[in-house]
C-alpha cells in the first residue's frame, strides 16, 4: 500500500497496517513492510484431548489428538469460552515458544498412546495462518492428522491455500442470521462459503452453540440445518449448551430442554445432530 502501511490478506477484514502496529485478531503485524506473526510458534495451550472433544464424533472417534492454542482472534464473541487467550494480545499472553518440527516429534511420541496427529484449537488458530500451515505440511508428510477447530472466517485465496493440509475441521457456526454476524465483527456469508469449500475436500463437522435469546429460534436452527443438509446430510452438527462466561458471565446458561428442542429441529433436516455439554 502507500507509504509503510501493508495489508493483512488471511481473513476479510484485511487490516491496514503501519510498522508495529497490531491486527484486530492481535496476533499480526507490520514487520519491517510484510505482515508476520508477533509470535511465530508461541503457544498458550498444549494438551492430549479425545477426538470428541473437538467436538468430532466421525473422526477417529474414541482416540486422542494432541491439542495446540496460541493466542488472538478475529471476530469478537461476547460469549467466548476462551477468552484468555482467544482476546489476549502478545502482551497478556502467556506460553512457550515450538517448531513445527517439535510439535510433531511431540504428536509422533504420543501415537502409543493413541494420538491421531495435532488439533489446532482454543483460540482462532487461523490468525497463526503461516504457523498452522508449516506444521500441518509436516503432519501429513509424517502420516499424522491435521484437525482445525476454527470459526471459518476467513479470506477465499488463505482458505483454499490450507484445505489440502487439513484432513478434518469443526467450524464454529455462530448463527445463522447475517445480523448476528455482523454483531460480531464477521460476516456469514463467508463462513457458509468456507464450509461448503471445506465439506468437498475433507471431513466437516459444524457446532452451534446456543446462547439464550440470542440464538436459540428452533425456525433459525432448522434453517441452519437445511442449509447444512443442501451440503451435505451427513455433516454432524453439535448443538452446545452455554454456559456463562466472559461478557456473558450474567447471563443465565442454555435450558437442557432448549438443546432437545434445537436438537430435535435440527434431525428434521440432518442426519447426524448431537447434544452438547447437557
Amino acid at each position: 500500500m502507500s507509504g509503510e502501511a501493508v495489508r493483512c490478506l488471511i481473513c476479510p477484514r484485511h487490516c491496514r497496517l503501519r510498522p508495529g502496529e497490531s491486527g484486530f485478531c492481535r496476533a499480526r503485524t507490520n514487520k519491517a513492510g510484510e505482515v508476520r506473526l508477533w509470535d511465530y510458534g508461541f503457544l498458550t495451550a498444549l494438551a492430549l484431548d479425545p477426538v470428541e472433544k473437538k467436538p468430532l464424533r466421525h473422526f477417529h472417534a474414541g482416540r486422542q489428538v494432541l491439542s495446540a492454542g496460541g493466542y488472538g482472534c478475529n471476530l469478537r464473541c461476547p460469549h467466548c469460552q476462551n477468552h484468555a487467550i482467544a482476546m489476549a494480545g502478545k502482551d497478556e499472553a502467556a506460553g512457550r515458544f515450538y517448531s513445527a518440527a517439535e510439535l510433531v516429534d511431540m504428536a509422533a511420541a504420543l501415537v502409543p498412546q493413541g494420538n491421531i496427529g495435532l488439533a489446532f484449537t482454543y483460540n482462532e488458530p487461523l490468525v497463526q495462518y503461516e504457523f498452522v500451515r508449516e506444521t500441518a505440511a509436516l503432519l501429513k508428510e509424517n502420516g499424522l492428522a491435521s484437525v482445525l477447530v476454527t470459526n471459518g472466517y476467513a479470506a477465499a485465496e488463505a482458505w483454499r491455500g490450507l484445505l489440502p493440509l487439513i484432513d478434518a475441521m469443526n467450524i464454529d457456526v455462530k448463527t445463522f442470521r447475517p445480523e448476528g454476524y455482523a454483531e460480531l465483527g464477521g460476516d456469514l456469508a463467508v463462513v457458509r462459503r468456507n464450509v461448503e469449500l471445506a465439506a468437498a475436500v475433507c471431513h466437516v463437522e459444524a457446532t452451534l452453540l446456543v446462547i439464550p435469546g440470542w440464538n436459540d429460534s428452533p425456525a433459525e436452527v432448522e434453517e441452519l440445518a437445511g442449509w447444512l443438509a443442501g451440503v451435505d446430510a451427513n455433516i454432524p452438527l453439535h448443538i452446545t449448551r452455554f454456559f456463562p462466561c466472559y461478557r456473558l458471565n450474567d447471563a443465565q446458561p442454555t435450558p437442557v430442554s432448549v438443546v432437545r428442542e434445537l436438537t430435535a429441529a435440527a434431525r428434521r433436516r440432518l442426519n447426524r445432530v448431537y447434544p452438547g455439554n447437557i
